[in-house]
């Protein structure tokens, strides 16, 4: 009995110890990324994935670090890169599970990187897409503040060109905005960005 306690205390002591070392270097990469060091934050993630195989999020926040790197980055030749890298890692995790709504946002996302990057080339090839993935984004979690001002968003910011009716689509920010006050993330590391966008957008749709 004594040596059946002492391999259970032994058991909880390395989960014990593995979630710390998870939470930690988790919080490391976030400080990383808040500095604006997104190449270190990125390897970091990186090597959390491939330690933590059974937690979706490492990856996620690689995908997430590059794609949104991308948005600033002038160097076609490095976009291309950062978004082959964030494609590469969010395709690990899809590979795992398909029933995830944060993973078809942020696929949305990065396809809609790869529209801002080259918008006469691409925008026909990912529109169809993009909307793809934030439908299913909300069939599987309707309630989710990103895919639900992430599909409003990117009808917006085509709306000049498409002359697609904006109003609906501001209906659809406030109701984001709502769901931003309500939504609990599952984790300490589970996705919770976007309000500041959609505080945004939604000042726009006032104008």
């Amino acid at each position: 009995m004594k040596k059946i306690i002492t391999t259970i205390a032994l058991f909880v002591a390395v989960i014990s110890s593995a979630q710390t070392q998870f939470e930690q270097g988790m919080g490391k990469a976030f400080g990383l990324w808040k500095e604006g060091k997104n190449t270190e934050a990125s390897a970091l993630f990186e090597r959390i994935a491939s330690a933590e195989k059974n937690s979706w999020l490492p990856n996620y926040y690689v995908a997430l670090v590059n794609t949104t790197s991308s948005f600033t980055e002038k160097d076609k030749s490095k976009v291309d890169l950062l978004l082959t890298k964030a494609q590469d890692a969010l395709d690990l995790e899809f590979i795992k599970d398909q029933n995830n709504a944060e993973l078809y946002v942020l696929q949305a996302l990065l396809y809609t990187a790869w529209v801002v990057q080259d918008p006469m080339t691409n925008a026909q090839k990912y529109s169809g897409k993009i909307m793809e993935n934030y439908a299913k984004a909300k069939a599987i979690d309707p309630n989710n503040p990103r895919a639900v001002f992430g599909e409003a968003d990117y009808q917006l910011g085509g709306a000049k060109w498409t002359g697609v009716d904006t109003k609906p689509l501001c209906v659809q920010v406030d109701k984001a905005v709502e769901l931003f006050a309500t939504f609990k993330p599952e984790t300490p590391f589970s996705p919770k960005w976007g309000l500041d966008r959609a505080l945004e957008t939604q000042k726009s749709c006032k104008k």
